[in-house]
């Protein structure tokens, strides 16, 4: 019997491979671009020196994507539909090393101090990549949230001068129009545009206002007419790398938040795509970045992760094959040997790229806050690294001159506001939560409603422990009474890992016993005020839309045949952005996964369960924290 390839291997067919393969390419083209265009524009480079970075850029992006996405050997590339290119993050410590090393003055003279650290970084991620792990205690949401945030919020003055094009008086009413009207147009196709149409709302914005600019004359395709059909970047084109250690430290900080964001990437494609991740395709996955780094400071290019916009492209197509992605790789591979369609991407209009950009880097900004929102925000420790962090950044931003205080070797890291951020939230959690003895942290409530801590926990019998943590379940404790077994807990973090490794890796029938221990999803939604006040105690449990009759009857027809093909019932873990629509979509796609594939993802929802009754318990054994949740939700309900 012939063996059935994992979608992820499936190879479609050559014309359907190609425009998906573009459909990829249109995706990430903006985000791919606008890195160098930036960059370039900072370090104030001619024209042709902007279109050799752009060309160099597409070739690298197509060679990174190639590694990631196919592999080399059992060791470097996740093997996943995944797209490669330059990271964003990276974008502000490399305009500060380009001007630090120069003085300010930017230019060619720049670039070998820029592509040293880049191969340095790379060489740190390729290397650093098993260990990660290890690494990934000192980078918490509320450093990497900093650092995303400080860096967002720094990267707005570059789109501002580029609104203005670099105005010093009173700007032109024109130059604004542009960068206004470019703005608008993300703006108004991020809201009235859906599925892949969404994802492009840059290049719309980019393509529309550079159209605009040429039939006004405010443009022109000169760069184009003037620029080779064919031609190739070389290693070290810019000349031998120069490795300076401030440098150095900047671009290795930019790697390993972009490591923690590859592995969300990771995951996420796992999810999507339904392969289980481990930790050996994180190490690959991350391997392959430190070498596609490497490669881009050799081939005149930038540091690369996950393109988290082509994750969610294959997410709305629901295409799953690694191998679109790696045609997708030879089109950018032909772009990147065509200077010509570089010179079509430098003649873009400062102010046209000054309002994308704006939204690209406020973007940035705002997953930074999404990143610290994860953090317990009650805690006022995790209040002073932000804000300290963010004061820092804004501070160095205003008033740059305050870093010729002080002596040449640290004018690097002061003169930048996202390094000076950055450094500060890596050294101020390091002195918070992992220097000296650390106050203990509540994790749950006792029988009297007490809050415990970890320490109080650990000591704790096995009665004591499964009666505290009672509520992570339905009527099953083995669960918690395995758990019990893996003490002592540094943290919270880990005891809720032991109590998620006794439900995986139990016996099969006591896993079995454990899935029909939690209610369908037709039963929990469909049940009555009083029946749900028994069985819906979760958080996103309630508060689902009114159901009419088509609803109802979809969900109680895709319940019964999931119960006739998997023999257990549909169980989920309901967010408080689900909706019965996204629940039956959910019940449809899982009923294409085989029986044992199922039993996970079933598995993994009743995890996520626990979960989120882990957050109440702590929420409850923390006052303050459960204030501002019970203040969130009647903000919500209002």
């Amino acid at each position: 019997m012939a063996t059935v390839k994992h979608p992820v291997n499936q190879v479609p067919a050559p014309g359907k491979l190609v425009m998906l393969g573009l459909q990829h390419v249109l995706a990430f083209y903006a985000g791919a671009v606008i890195v160098p265009l930036l960059i370039a524009q900072s370090l104030k480079l001619d024209t042709a020196t902007t279109i050799h970075l752009i060309n160099a850029d597409l070739l690298t992006c197509g060679l990174a994507t190639i590694i990631q996405s196919v592999g080399i050997g059992k060791w470097v590339g996740v093997r996943l539909p995944i797209i490669q290119g330059v990271t964003t993050t990276a974008v502000a410590p490399i305009i500060a090393v380009g001007l630090g090393v120069t003085s300010g003055k930017g230019g060619v003279a720049s670039l070998p101090a820029i592509y040293g650290a880049i191969i340095v970084s790379g060489l740190f991620t390729f290397f650093a990549a098993p260990l990660f792990a290890k690494l990934l205690k000192y980078f918490p949401p509320v450093v990497t949230g900093s650092v995303l945030l400080v860096m967002g919020t720094s990267l707005l003055a570059v789109s501002a001068n580029d609104f203005t094009n670099y105005a010093e008086g009173t700007p032109k009413i024109r130059d604004l129009a542009y960068a206004f009207g470019t703005l608008a147009v993300i703006v108004l196709v991020q809201r009235f545009l859906h599925g892949f149409l969404g994802t492009i709302a840059v290049l719309i914005g980019l393509v529309g206002g550079t159209a605009v600019a040429l039939i006004l004359g405010d443009a022109n395709l000169d760069k184009v007419a003037g620029a080779n059909l064919f031609g190739i970047t070389t290693p070290f084109y810019f000349g031998i790398p120069q490795f300076n250690l401030s440098a150095i430290i900047s671009l290795i900080i930019v790697m390993i938040i972009t490591m923690v964001e590859t592995t969300g990437d990771v995951f996420a494609t796992g999810e999507i795509v339904n392969k289980r991740i481990r930790k050996i395709h994180i190490t690959r996955a991350l391997r392959a970045d430190g070498l596609s780094t490497l490669l881009g400071g050799v081939m005149n290019s930038f540091p690369y992760t996950c393109f988290a916009q082509n994750v969610g492209l294959v997410r709305i197509t629901r295409v799953k094959s690694r191998w679109v992605a790696a045609a997708a790789a030879g089109f950018m591979i032909l772009l990147g040997l065509i200077p010509k369609a570089g010179a079509v991407v430098a003649s873009i209009p400062s102010p046209v790229l000054g309002g994308a950009s704006l939204a690209l880097f406020a973007n940035v900004a705002y997953v930074g806050l999404q990143t610290i929102a994860k953090t317990d925000l009650s805690d006022n420790r995790n209040a002073v690294i932000v804000t300290t962090a963010l004061g820092l950044a804004m501070l160095v931003s205003f008033k740059p001159d305050i870093a010729n205080a002080f002596p040449a070797w640290a004018q690097i890291f002061l003169s930048s506001g996202m390094t000076i951020g950055a450094i500060a939230a890596i050294v101020l959690n390091l002195l918070f939560f992992h220097v000296g003895k650390q106050k203990s942290t509540t994790v749950a409530e006792d029988a009297q409603g007490r809050g415990v801590s970890i320490e109080e926990i650990n000591q704790m019998s096995k009665d004591d422990f499964v009666a505290t943590l009672r509520s992570l379940f339905n009527n099953k404790t083995w669960p918690l009474e395995e758990a019990w077994q893996s003490r002592p807990f540094k943290n919270a973090v880990e005891l809720r890992a032991a109590i998620q490794t006794a439900v995986l890796t139990s016996a099969e029938e006591l896993r079995e016993d454990l899935i029909h221990d939690y209610p369908d999803m037709a039963q929990l939604i469909l049940a009555s005020p009083e029946e749900a006040a028994i069985i819906a105690r979760d958080r996103g449990s309630l508060g689902l839309e009114r159901l009419d009759d088509t609803k109802k009857a979809k969900l109680e027809s895709v319940s019964q045949e999931y119960q006739q093909r998997f023999h257990m019932p549909f169980v989920a873990c309901l967010g408080t952005a689900d909706t019965v629509d996204s629940i039956i979509s959910e019940g449809v796609r899982r009923l294409e996964n085989s029986p044992e594939q199922e039993h996970r993802v079933a598995l993994s929802q009743i995890v996520e369960v626990a979960n989120d009754r882990f957050d109440i318990l702590m929420a409850n054994a923390n006052p303050i924290r459960s204030a501002w949740d019970r203040k969130f939700t009647q903000v919500e309900e209002d």
